[in-house]
């Protein structure tokens, strides 16, 4: 799938998910250090990308206002980028873009 990584996405997990398949633009390869959400939204969406991020918060909330956007992946932290994106990846099993918002959590430890 096109995906979008937001500033925040971890670097490692954006390589695992193109291990994965993916073709992952990141907010930093596309020049837009420091934009604001809306602008990561609107501009995944130019580029048919979904965006992937820590940021579930903001994100959401600009799904619920009716933002037009080509999907969203919002994450839970993680430092075992390898699980983190095999997750994601799981998630975006026979999923094509459109305007969705999924949650990908970390499993609880027992």
């Amino acid at each position: 799938m096109l995906l979008y990584a937001d500033e925040d996405f971890p670097h490692p997990a954006v390589e695992e998910l193109r291990r994965s398949g993916h073709d992952v633009l990141t907010a930093q390869d596309d020049g837009r250090r420091q934009a604001l959400d809306s602008d990561i939204l609107a501009r995944s969406h130019t580029l048919g990308r979904a965006v992937v991020t820590y940021n579930r918060r903001h994100f959401e909330r600009l799904h619920r206002a009716g933002s037009d956007h080509s999907g969203i992946v919002s994450a839970t932290k993680d430092d075992d980028f390898v699980a983190l994106a095999a997750r994601i990846d799981a998630a975006l099993a026979g999923r094509t873009p459109g305007r969705w918002c999924i949650r990908v959590n970390r499993p609880n430890k027992p």
